[in-house]
Parts: C-alpha cells; sequence; structure tokens
C-alpha cells in the first residue's frame, strides 16, 4: 500500500494546496487498519503536521502575523473542499494537541468574514447534523471539552443556537450536565447556559413553545441530590426567567404552585448559598401583584414555618438591600395570611 501524500515534498504553500492537503491526510486515515500500526503513525503525523500549518497560516507563528488574504482564503476552501466535516468527524482520533488547535483554527475561521459571506456559517447551516454530533460528543469524555469549545463557538451565532434549542439533541443537556466526570459536566452546563441566554429571542420562543416539556425537566435539575447542579440551575433559572424578553415565561412561572413548592423546599437547604439564591426567585411569587388564589393559600397555609426560615436567611453575611427585601417579603406573606376570604 502506498501512500503518496507522504513523500518528502516542499510542504503545501497556498491555501488551496494546504486545504487538499488536510483533506487528503484526513482522508487517508480511512484505509488505514489498526493493524497497520507504522502506516496509521505516519498517516497521523501528516495530519497533525497539516493541522500544525493551518494554525500557523490563520493564527501566525509568534513571529510573522497572518496574512488577511491567506485567511481568507484558506477559510473559503476550507468549505469548498467540505474539510469542515472532517474536522469534526475525526475529532475522536486525533491526539490531545491536535485536538486543541484544531479548536483554535476553527474558532478563527468561523468568525471569518469572506466577500461579505460568513462561508463557515453557511456551510454549518447547509449540513447542520454537524452541530448535533458535537453534542452527542458529551458523552465521549476523551473529545468532550473539543466539541464543547467548537459548540460554544457556533452557538454565538443566533442561527445556529437557534436550532440546537429546537432540536431533539438540545435534552441531552439535562444528562450532560450530570455527569461523573467533573470537567465534563462543567463544560456541558457552560455550553448549556450560553444556550439559554446568549440570544433572548431565539430562546424565549423555544420557551414558549416548549414550556411544560422543559420546566419538568428543568425541575429534576432544581432538585437533583447533587449540590452543584442545584446551585448552577438555580442561578442559571434566575438568569434567563428575569430577562425582560422572558417576562411572559415568568408570569406563568411564578402563577404555579408546583414551581413555589421547589423555591420552598430549596429555602431549607442545607447549603446557604442555595437558599439565598432560591429567595431571589421566592421573592418573585411572593411580590407578584397578581398573586393566583393557589399561592395565596400555600403561602398562607405555610406563613409561620416561612416566617421563621427567612427570619434566619442570611444572618450576619448579607447586604441592606438584601434584609430590605426579606422585610417586605415577610409583611407580605403577613398580609396574605390575613385574608379571611381565602378559605371560602
Amino acid at each position: 500500500m502506498s501512500f503518496s501524500f507522504l513523500k518528502a515534498s516542499r510542504g503545501p504553500k497556498t491555501p488551496l494546496e494546504l486545504a487538499k492537503a488536510v483533506k487528503d491526510s484526513f482522508n487517508a486515515l480511512d484505509s488505514i487498519t489498526v493493524a497497520e500500526v507504522k502506516a496509521l503513525e505516519k498517516a497521523m503525523e501528516e495530519v497533525e503536521k497539516n493541522i500544525v500549518a493551518m494554525k500557523v497560516m490563520l493564527a501566525g507563528d509568534g513571529e510573522v502575523e497572518p496574512n488577511p488574504d491567506q485567511v481568507s482564503q484558506l477559510t473559503l476552501e476550507v468549505c469548498n473542499e467540505d474539510v469542515i466535516a472532517l474536522f469534526i468527524h475525526k475529532l475522536p482520533i486525533l491526539g490531545w494537541e491536535a485536538r486543541k488547535k484544531l479548536v483554535h483554527c476553527w474558532s478563527i475561521m468561523l468568525k471569518q468574514k469572506v466577500d461579505s459571506t460568513f462561508c463557515c456559517v453557511q456551510y454549518m447551516e447547509k449540513h447542520l447534523e454537524l452541530l448535533d454530533f458535537l453534542v452527542v460528543c458529551y458523552d465521549n469524555k476523551e473529545i468532550a471539552l473539543h466539541c464543547g469549545g467548537m459548540l460554544r463557538e457556533c452557538i454565538k451565532l443566533p442561527s445556529l443556537a437557534k436550532y440546537i434549542l429546537e432540536s431533539p439533541s438540545f435534552e441531552l443537556f439535562f444528562k450532560f450536565v450530570e455527569l461523573p466526570n467533573f470537567d465534563v459536566a462543567s463544560d456541558a452546563y457552560s455550553t448549556f447556559k450560553d444556550l439559554l441566554t446568549k440570544h433572548e429571542s431565539a430562546v424565549s420562543q423555544y420557551l414558549t413553545d416548549n414550556y411544560t416539556e422543559f420546566f419538568e425537566q428543568y425541575e429534576k435539575l432544581l432538585t437533583s441530590p447533587n449540590y452543584v447542579t442545584r446551585r448552577q440551575s438555580l442561578k442559571l433559572l434566575s438568569e434567563f426567567l428575569l430577562e425582560p424578553p422572558n417576562s411572559h415565561i415568568m408570569k406563568r412561572y411564578i402563577a404555579e404552585v408546583g414551581h413555589l413548592k421547589v423555591m420552598m423546599n430549596l429555602l431549607k437547604d442545607s447549603s446557604k448559598n442555595i437558599q439565598i439564591s432560591a429567595f431571589h426567585i421566592f421573592k418573585v411569587f411572593v411580590a407578584n401583584p397578581n398573586k393566583p388564589r393557589e399561592i395565596k393559600l400555600i403561602l398562607a397555609k405555610n406563613h409561620e414555618r416561612l416566617l421563621a426560615l427567612l427570619n434566619n436567611l442570611g444572618k450576619g453575611g448579607e447586604d441592606d438591600q438584601f434584609e430590605e427585601e426579606k422585610e417586605l417579603i415577610m409583611k407580605e406573606i403577613e398580609k396574605v395570611s390575613r385574608l379571611a376570604n381565602l378559605e371560602s
């Protein structure tokens, strides 16, 4: 078996030559069996050499700055030669350093405008299944962090973020943020957070269309036995629920007894940080001037326990504003508990 691309040469000089060399070296890996150890090692060396050359052309080498025309041309040729799909599908077989360099190259090319067009974004819009592939890669801890990095670069673009939100693969994040590997779970949470906070209008539409299913899953995170999951999901809930475009979602959320009960239980959490975070959502239920009767009933029925919890909440560590808010919420609970018509 011969591999002409392995022969010594002057090396690819132009962006077109480099794009073709990257493509050929990636494709050559498919024709080598695992048993052909030496051939596989040489083929992998060629792939890694081409990735390094691509990184130098795109980002410079520390001494020489990249040539803008070459950066644009390489980006265009990578799209034209269908190399992006190879980047993503071949990630699992690359070494750590090669993956790291490839993710760096990807972040540069994705932002690159060629003749008024972001051609890498356009390519991904025509090959959306690649986004699903990157999401599923969280199940492979060897490549999860690199795929996560590529995903977050994609999520910066509204069209790509919208696709992931609406894709069945988005539901996998509810599992990935609780994976046993802490680094992978943390990376998945970062991507999950970006998806729910980067593009307000897309998130608002997604939550409107998938309200019940989303919050059924989200409640499992809020009540998780894992402290990190509870704390992160509570903090994230505050971030996207209190965004102005999501005001209609918030009004619906704070009108439901089930959500109120979750926050009341989190006020009793063993962690002070979780108690404080839960208070900042709980107070919205109480301060709502249009509280449904069912919400008032729960507050009235549990007012003694709630007042005792709030009285002890944040003692000795919170600022004046927190204490003022707490006092107002306690007064509102007392007021609700004295309403004579609740039991009728």
